[in-house]
Formats: C-alpha cells, structure tokens, sequence
C-alpha cells in the first residue's frame, strides 16, 4: 500500500460499496478483493473492510433516522443475537489461510450473484408486519447464524438478510433496509474487536476505505430506496462475476 493513488481509489471504491450496502447488500463483494488485490493479506483484509462497515452502518442509520424511519426495538434485538454469533465467525476467519479465504469468497459471489439474478421480485407494499411472538424468536435463532456468518466474512449478507426481514416478518424493502443496517452495526462491533485483538487490521487504510463508505452510506439513506436499483445490480454483478474469477484462478 505504498502508492498515492491507493487512497483516492480506495475512496472511490468505499462510496460505491457503501451506497450498494445500505440499498441492498452486497458492497463487500467489491472492497474485499479490492484491498487483497492493493497488498493486505486476506484476514487483514477482512478485518480492516470491518472499520469502514462500522462506520458506514452507523451514518447510514442516522440518515435513515433523520428520515424517520425506524424499527427500533426490533432491530436491536436481532443485533444482539447476530452480535454473538459474530465472535463466534470472526474467530473462525482470523486464522484461515489467504489461499482458502480467496477461494471461499469466490464462491459466495458466485452464490449471491445467483440470488441477485433469480430472487422474487420485492414490491415496497403496506405489509402487515410480524416482529412480535414466535416470528421473534425465529429471527433470533436465524440472525445468530447470520451473524457467524457475518463475523466470518460477511460479503453478500445483506441481501439474505432483507429477503428474510420481507417473506417471514412481512417488512417493506425500506423497513428491511433499516432493519439490516441496525443489525449489522451491532454485530459488526463484535467482529471488528475480535479482529483488532488479533491484530488483523489496518488502521490508516481502513479508516480511507471510511471516507468513502460513510460518504456513500449516507447519500443512500438520503434518497428513495428504489432509484438506480437496476444500474446498481448490474454494476455489481459484473464486478462480482471479474473478482470472483480473479480470486479462484489467479491468487
């Protein structure tokens, strides 16, 4: 990481996944390849993305709740059960090997690139939401395993996590969205100081990758939910499908 020109790209890539992040999901498909191709070692990688996700989800609810717009206290109660599960995950990832994390992460976007192209059709309709009794405790149980699966690497989580908040607890793509922002905030607390006691993080390039990330995070919550949706999907399918087939072939 010794190039001038790392940092405003770095900034540039942390805008769009931070406006990807907080529409859907999906954004650490992008910065995660992007600072294993800049130099970092895959974990280090991994638990630097961690600093600017903390930061990005935490401006993105803000200017989601300078909108109005919250589902407090359910959020904060799925974010605690993902928030254990995350120290389990990012204990997981702290170890692993470049090599194996490469390819793992090449095929969660090959997966996610699936989802993005095959899944229903999600209608932003006056549901009649479910966030109280047993589909409570199922969000509990199903947002523990998430949340390992965050603390381990995360990428292309978001999207899982608004069709679950949709088709069980019947959210809106905007209630779901803040939904998950919430969520991962929380859990994402837990993942990044796993990775930090095991000195698993670039501080000074985490903190650029930041600028961006809060920067787009905070334009998205700003604007309707819906607009440049298709632009984004493709974007990001492209992108996926290139640092998939880098990631597997050329390590």
């Amino acid at each position: 990481m010794e190039e001038w020109y790392y940092y405003p790209l770095l900034i540039i890539v942390g805008f769009v996944v931070g406006f990807i992040n907080t529409l859907a999901g999906g954004g650490s498909l992008l910065s995660l390849p992007v600072l294993i191709f800049l130099g970092l070692p895959s974990n280090v990688a991994n638990g630097t993305n961690r600093v600017a996700i903390v930061i990005q989800t935490a401006i993105a609810t803000a200017g989601f709740k300078s909108k109005g717009v919250s589902t407090f206290p359910f959020n904060v109660y799925l974010g605690l059960a993902a928030f254990l599960g995350s120290i389990i995950g990012a204990n997981l990832a702290v170890d692993i090997k470049g090599e194996t994390f490469n390819k793992i992460l090449s095929m969660v976007m090959m997966v996610v690139v699936f989802i993005i192209l095959f899944k229903p059709k999600i209608k932003i309709t006056d549901l009649e939401e479910r966030v109280t009794g047993k589909y409570l405790w199922i969000g509990l149980i199903v947002f523990f395993f998430f949340g390992i699966y965050g603390g381990f690497i995360n990428a292309g989580l978001g999207f899982i996590m608004i069709l679950f908040l949709h088709y069980v607890n019947r959210m809106n793509l905007v209630r779901a969205n803040v939904t998950k922002v919430m969520v991962v905030f929380v859990y994402m607390l837990s993942a990044l100081a796993v990775f930090v006691l095991n000195d698993k993080v670039n501080w000074k390039i985490g903190l650029i990758l930041a600028i961006g990330n809060g920067s787009g995070a905070w334009f998205a919550s700003r604007i309707a939910v819906t607009k440049g949706d298709g632009l984004i999907k493709t974007f990001l399918i492209v992108m996926v499908v290139i640092m998939s087939i880098k990631l597997w072939f050329f390590n």
